[in-house]
């Protein structure tokens, strides 16, 4: 659907409460009543801009949620091709998950839209392209020689990804970012060759 100026900031802002309310604590339930007050909408304009309903609107927000995970690693994630910008991409992950502490967004909200229609791949598409900057910068460093050339650069990016997502959820059990610290540090010191 075509909208207007104001019609795709009342829909990003619907989106964007929708995507809080599920970082809040108890994001469990959540209903087009709890969005509609959250947001100052109306149900007749939820259902403007999500003709589908609540599973459309989670959906939407599953997407703009996956896109956050990838952009708050910016501009470090696109660019890892020194040990410098390895270390500023590594503080950053912590960072976004010390900062979100246990609440998961991406987590919470797949729980309450997993078997909808594109749920998953709103999942895939994010760790593919995950992989693919990690990769990318793994096979940077490996043409500038810093790190070996015999290194499986697909398989170790696969390892940061497993790595990464293990570790946060160890930290929405724990509260803890130790072991996804220790996962980033294990991962960055074997393409050092320590």
């Amino acid at each position: 659907m075509a909208l207007t100026a104001r019609g795709r900031a009342t829909r990003q802002r619907i989106i964007e409460g929708a995507a809080a309310y599920l970082r809040s604590d108890d994001p469990a339930g959540v209903t087009l009543d709890d969005i509609r007050a959250i947001t100052g909408t109306s149900k007749s304009q939820i259902f403007h801009y999500f003709p589908n309903g609540k599973e459309e609107l989670l959906l939407s927000v599953a997407r703009y949620e996956a896109d956050r995970v990838l952009d708050d690693q910016q501009p470090h994630l696109g660019a890892l091709s020194s040990w410098s910008a390895w270390k500023r991409w590594r503080d950053s992950v912590v960072a976004r998950y010390r900062a979100q502490g246990r609440n998961c967004p991406l987590g919470a909200l797949m729980g309450q839209v997993g078997s909808t229609p594109g749920a998953a791949e709103v999942v895939t598409t994010l760790l593919a392209q995950w992989h693919t900057h990690v990769e990318r910068g793994i096979t940077d460093m490996q043409a500038a020689g810093l790190v070996r050339g015999g290194l499986d650069a697909e398989r170790v990016a696969a390892a940061f990804i497993a790595g990464i997502q293990g570790g946060v959820q160890v930290l929405r059990s724990t509260g803890s970012t130790e072991h996804l610290e220790a996962t980033l540090d294990t991962l960055i010191d074997h393409l050092r060759g320590v």
